[in-house]
């Protein structure tokens, strides 16, 4: 397949890239300087200029703090941008992937989210623009994926792991929030993932994550443990943290759906950190 990728740069785009190419599919990369996905003009002249059969739509303003102030930026970004780009693809029957977030739930309870459920209030600015652009793509098009991911770490950019590794080599004690729940994400892993998804007609929403939960304090604990770094981590809570956007408490995403329609679920995320601190080692 002729594949365009949004955010080529970023750390999925980046991962789906190389693991998408070693499919033989034809990748067509951009970014900001490439293709102004927030102009619906420049975007139809892009597509128009190449034959496509699918768009991954990675792209995204994911600043979660920075959104809270800078509101119309976010919405531009994800929700106006991603509604030009569901408009031509359903106009043209072009397959659509889009990565949605944990964030679109309240957040509430200790309940694993489904792909169904019904969705009322986001908790935070980045959380609504992110289902705005969910609705959007289901507006325009029927042949669409929307995955919806957390916690996601790696090879290229920034993430928890990479903070951590640093903290770990700078400070003698850190503070990590321990009353937020959720499933770490190997770019790795969901790209491979993506690679099958998109050979299939089984549309529609699913979650994808690595396969088990934990705080982000046990996340810490475990990148330490790993590399053997001494640190001494204090478990604070997401009021202690003080943060100027609002958190999700509990990110559990079930994954059943994937199960169900024949697709593999991720491997655990012990594992899938043991994988991804291998490579980062050989870098």
């Amino acid at each position: 397949m002729r594949i365009l990728i949004t955010g080529i740069n970023g750390q999925l785009g980046y991962e789906l890239n190389r693991v998408l190419k070693e499919d033989n599919h034809e990748i067509i990369g951009t970014t900001r300087e490439i293709m102004d996905i927030t102009d619906f003009k420049k975007v139809k002249c892009f597509i128009n200029k190449v034959e496509l059969d699918m768009v991954i739509h990675c792209a995204a303003y994911t600043n979660v703090d920075r959104a809270e102030m800078e509101v119309d930026i976010c919405e531009k970004i994800n929700v106006s941008a991603t509604e030009n780009l569901a408009k031509l693809c359903g106009e043209k029957d072009i397959k659509f992937v889009y990565f949605s977030t944990d964030y679109v739930f309240n957040g509430e309870g200790t309940n694993f989210f489904e792909p169904e459920d019904k969705i009322t209030t986001q908790m935070n600015v980045y959380g609504r623009t992110k289902y705005e652009g969910e609705l959007a793509v289901q507006k325009y098009i029927d042949k669409f994926f929307i995955i919806r991911i957390s916690w996601v770490f790696g090879i290229n950019g920034n993430n928890f792991v990479k903070t951590m590794i640093k903290l770990g080599k700078e400070k003698d004690s850190i503070n990590v929030i321990n009353d937020q729940i959720g499933s770490p994400t190997y770019t790795y892993d969901l790209a491979q993932l993506v690679k099958v998804m998109i050979k299939s007609d089984k549309y529609g929403i699913y979650h994808a994550t690595n396969e088990g939960v934990c705080s982000w304090y046990e996340f810490a604990l475990e990148i330490f443990k790993k590399l053997n770094i001494k640190i001494n981590v204090n478990a604070i809570t997401s009021d202690e943290y003080n943060s100027l956007a609002k958190r999700p408490k509990n990110s559990r995403l079930s994954k059943k759906k994937l199960v169900t329609n024949g697709f593999n679920k991720l491997p655990i995320w012990q594992d899938a950190l043991d994988r991804y601190l291998k490579e980062l080692s050989c870098l």
